[in-house]
């Protein structure tokens, strides 16, 4: 049986270390959703406040937090969360992809 394209997102999701990052382009990858960075966003909006998922983990390809004016103030909870996991940010806002991004095992995401 072939699993919801969100499940698997949200399975990659919770692979990111405490303290790491990933980018939307990253998970879509590893989720085996080549060019679907988009996609990701769009699943990660879904997660539920207690669920298990930690999507404050994912940023955009420039090392910032995607900032939406329909996420009624997550953007900030997003910041505070991985700066609580001693991400730092920059001044311009931006967290050092080459310091802080998930480096996986790739072996772990060859069959979908």
């Amino acid at each position: 049986m072939v699993k919801r394209t969100y499940e698997v997102i949200y399975e990659t999701v919770r692979k990111i270390p405490y303290g790491r990052v990933a980018t939307y382009g990253q998970i879509a990858d590893l989720s085996h959703l080549p060019g679907r960075a988009r996609l990701v966003g769009y699943a990660l909006y879904r997660v539920v406040e207690d669920d298990d998922v930690p999507w404050h983990r994912v940023i955009n390809a420039q090392g910032r937090v995607s900032e939406s004016p329909v996420r009624y103030g997550n953007d900030h909870l997003q910041r505070v969360l991985l700066e609580a996991e001693g991400i730092p940010f920059r001044p311009n806002g931006s967290i050092d992809l080459k310091a802080y991004r998930w480096q996986p095992d790739i072996t772990e995401f060859l069959s979908p």
